[in-house]
């Protein structure tokens, strides 16, 4: 029998909302959302890491510096550093947030940053928020730090069922996320890159871990990207957590003490001992001698994206500003991206470049190791086009047989998938962010990155770049006089000729689904 309340409100809102609502518990107590900026100039000078990264700038002709990330321990480490040495600020945007003990070692970071007086914003992503509202607001209890959802879902927040459910009335707004990743140190030094904060992202996971990169900068590039973070955590769609949930007094005291005696308990942890180990080196150290100085064009879509009837103006986004820079090319495009579906516009596109003289190389997932197989099934009806027309494809086998992996960052973990977004320009460019090359980053999701002229940075990458299309990390993908695929790998330091695409079957019926169902514009 349908229920009173149900049957009253038949004619206004659907049952299953009301359900939903009943789920989500009673509204939180209204929360003023107050604007925040970025550090003056003065206030970045006047702490360790402004005073640093002012001083090797201007020492280094004003530019920018550099570093690849490539290693997922030192991404981390990185991160833990920037943390501990930060006086003033520590911005965090990010589109997912696993428990797990990466997170959670940041997380005990943080509240002891927050602590002795540094203000921290973490802007999530809802997507990454579900079921987190424990962490989430125990976080946000404490009077320094303060935590934001993007393009939430109002209800049904504790599971991902549920906020699936809450999220179908409005799926034209809410199928589109903030996949932005930055992390951002007294608006003195910033990380941007593919990295999530989740074990996977750093080689901690002891199964499956991702092969991924970051892009370091200090200089100059720094105050753009940190007015990126301002936009967003400024814009409508950015919304204090307390909105959602109940801000618990003093919870976070409970979640430092509980984050403190889990620490204990890993003291022997060999993830938790290294990263120990590496406490006494700064960060302001460990980069002195790894930056390289060049030219940097912070880029971003607008936050107002996910708001744009159907597909933003190609202009308006952050694809566009890197489609100028095709027309440029004139020897080598390397394009590394965890998930490619180029589309027929973008095949075109790429053979286009090849039939001007322009060698064009993409490393990607195999379909035995990407974490989304649908994904492949969008971009395996591509992969004869673009052979035919000369573009190389190599794709990221998920076991290794050879000692190469390390080069890249690829741990010793059981099986591996790429997770890397990064575009490199003829000889002196390159460009490292959250962005894929598939319609998905295109058009629904919003991305960030820095375009950096540097020969030398360049130079680091493409030898990453190809370390990783060696047959002992991928399969390369070639057409025989038939016309029809295979893949050559080396198997036991021997090339060996494939003529099935590797993959279980049940992968390869995820990819066939997807081409079925024709799921390339949304993926």
């Amino acid at each position: 029998m349908m229920p009173p309340e149900c049957r009253r409100r038949r004619g206004r809102l659907p049952c299953w909302l009301v359900v939903l609502s009943l789920l989500a518990g009673c509204a939180a107590p209204p929360v003023v959302r107050e604007h925040g900026v970025a550090l003056r100039p003065g206030e970045i000078e006047a702490t360790a890491l402004g005073r640093w990264a002012g001083e090797a700038s201007r020492s280094n002709g004003s530019d920018s510096g550099f570093a690849l990330l490539a290693n997922g321990e030192e991404a981390f480490a990185v991160r833990a550093r920037l943390v501990e040495e930060a006086e003033r600020r520590v911005d965090v945007q990010t589109y997912l947030m696993d428990d797990g003990q990466t997170t959670r070692v940041l997380l005990r970071r943080l509240l002891d940053a927050a602590e002795r007086g540094v203000a921290v914003r973490l802007l999530l992503d809802d997507v990454g928020a579900i079921g987190q509202a424990r962490r989430l607001t125990a976080l946000d209890s404490h009077p320094n730090v303060q935590v934001r959802v993007f393009n939430p879902v109002a209800i049904g927040r504790d599971h991902l069922v549920t906020w699936v459910l809450a999220a179908a009335p409005a799926v034209r707004r809410t199928h589109r996320r903030m996949h932005n990743k930055l992390w951002i140190a007294d608006n003195a030094v910033a990380i941007t890159g593919g990295r999530n904060l989740g074990d996977e992202y750093y080689n901690a996971d002891e199964s499956r871990n991702f092969t991924d990169l970051d892009l370091l900068a200090v200089g100059p590039v720094v105050d753009p990207l940190s007015l990126s973070f301002d936009l967003y955590w400024n814009h409508g769609l950015a919304q204090p957590i307390g909105r959602y949930h109940a801000i618990p007094a003093g919870a976070w005291q409970v979640l430092r003490d509980e984050l403190g005696g889990w620490l204990d308990e890993q003291r022997e942890s060999p993830y938790v001992t290294a990263l120990r180990d590496r406490r006494g080196v700064s960060a302001r150290d460990a980069l002195a001698e790894a930056l390289h100085w060049g030219q940097g064009e912070a880029v971003w879509d607008p936050p107002g994206k996910l708001r744009v009837p159907g597909r933003p103006p190609l202009e308006a986004t952050l694809a566009g500003a890197l489609e100028d820079r095709l027309s440029e090319l004139e020897s080598r495009f390397v394009i590394i991206s965890a998930y490619f579906v180029p589309t027929e516009i973008g095949t075109r596109l790429l053979a286009g470049l090849v039939e001007s003289g322009v060698r064009v190389e993409v490393i990607t997932n195999s379909l035995e190791a990407g974490d989304l197989p649908e994904v492949h099934g969008a971009y395996m009806p591509r992969r004869r086009a673009l052979l035919e027309s000369g573009v190389r494809l190599f794709e990221l086998r998920a076991q290794h047989h050879r000692g190469d992996e390390a080069a890249i960052g690829i741990s010793g973990s059981f099986s591996s998938a790429l997770h890397i977004k990064a575009l490199s320009f003829d000889d002196e460019r390159l460009f490292v962010g959250s962005f894929n090359v598939d319609p998905r980053s295109l058009w629904w999701n919003t991305e960030v990155g820095v375009l950096v002229e540097s020969t030398s940075l360049n130079d680091e990458f493409l030898a990453l770049a190809d370390i990783g299309m060696s047959p002992a990390l991928s399969y390369e993908v070639m057409l025989d006089d038939a016309g029809g695929l295979f893949w050559l790998a080396e198997v036991d330091e021997e090339l060996v000729r494939l003529e099935r695409e590797p993959g279980s079957h049940w992968r390869h019926f995820r990819a066939w689904l997807s081409r079925m169902l024709r799921l390339e514009p949304w993926l």
